[in-house]
């Protein structure tokens, strides 16, 4: 089974490409979702987190991701330390998929994940693949498409590693700066040059 990890910067386009490599027949295991599956109502991880940060961040016995989210994105030793509690839960998370996988014989696995750098997950994956778009880019993605403040915008990409820091890490660089299709046409490219020919659709 083929193990690609897949990273980029806030808005450089990583998740187009995460769709194109569904597209192409990769299992995608997307590690935001895995995160947002962690930290459910009753889950370890919840209480881990409302342990450290006090009830603050925790709302009808969920998550409150925007007040949790204000605190880590102001705060560089906050967001290390809810790091440090969640990204345990989200690689066990991660184990049990790629163990699924390799039950049901599939052949090529994609794993999207946002910090895969910072986490220092890069020699966990047989190729690794990063999505770069330049910072002007994001920053008007960000908010003409999110609704951010440029302030807001910039510390987003401020929390994450460089471009240059992702470079060192990947096998392949993506240009994710222009049109989705673009992009997939990228990916299309790293498939048909990467991905063995026998490879067929996950199921």
């Amino acid at each position: 089974m083929l193990r690609i990890g897949l990273t980029g910067g806030i808005a450089a386009g990583k998740s187009t490409a995460s769709a194109a490599f569904r597209e192409l027949g990769a299992l995608v295991v997307d590690h935001d979702e895995l995160a947002r599956k962690v930290v459910e109502p009753g889950s370890a991880a919840l209480a881990d987190i409302a342990r450290e940060f006090g009830d603050r961040v925790v709302r009808d016995g969920r998550l409150d991701r925007a007040r949790l989210a204000a605190i880590v994105f102001e705060d560089d030793h906050a967001r290390k330390r809810l790091n440090a509690i969640i990204h345990p839960y989200i690689k066990s998370a991660a184990q049990a998929a790629d163990r699924r996988a390799r039950a049901e014989g599939v052949r090529v696995v994609v794993h999207d994940i946002p910090l895969l750098v910072e986490t220092g997950q890069g020699n966990a994956f047989d190729l690794v693949v990063t999505v770069a778009a330049p910072e002007e880019v994001r920053i008007a993605r960000l908010v003409e498409g999110r609704g951010m403040t440029r302030e807001q915008a910039l510390a987003r990409i401020g929390a994450q590693a460089s471009d240059e820091e992702r470079a060192a890490a990947a096998d392949a660089v993506l240009d994710g700066s222009g049109s989705p299709e673009r992009l997939r046409e990228q990916v299309r490219r790293f498939w048909e040059t990467h991905v063995p020919v026998d490879v067929s659709p996950a199921r």
